[in-house]
């Protein structure tokens, strides 16, 4: 499901981005993206937690780590991403 979710973030960026580009409202494509972002991490989290809950304790040990650097990265860069247009279009207005 995570997966599912974060193809969708993907998509709802580039959507967000592109609106801008052509100079039409990306307001509403921005909060899916961000919203999709959100949905992304508590779905991942909640998978986790049923390897918690199971008592895998390898497969957390070896998924973990790697998993919360990526979805630090990629939030981070979907936060930017999605946050760009608004500075870009202060910056137009100031020009």
């Amino acid at each position: 499901m995570w997966a599912i979710l974060g193809i969708i973030a993907i998509i709802a960026t580039v959507i967000n981005l592109s609106l801008f580009a052509a100079g039409k409202d990306y307001k509403l494509a921005m909060a899916m993206a961000l919203s999709f972002t959100a949905l992304t991490i508590c779905a991942d989290y909640s998978y986790v937690s049923r390897w918690v809950e199971v008592e895998d304790w390898a497969a957390i040990s070896d998924v973990v780590p790697g998993m919360a650097r990526a979805l630090w990265l990629l939030t981070i860069v979907s936060i930017l991403l999605n946050i760009a247009p608004i500075f870009l279009e202060r910056r137009r207005k100031n020009s």
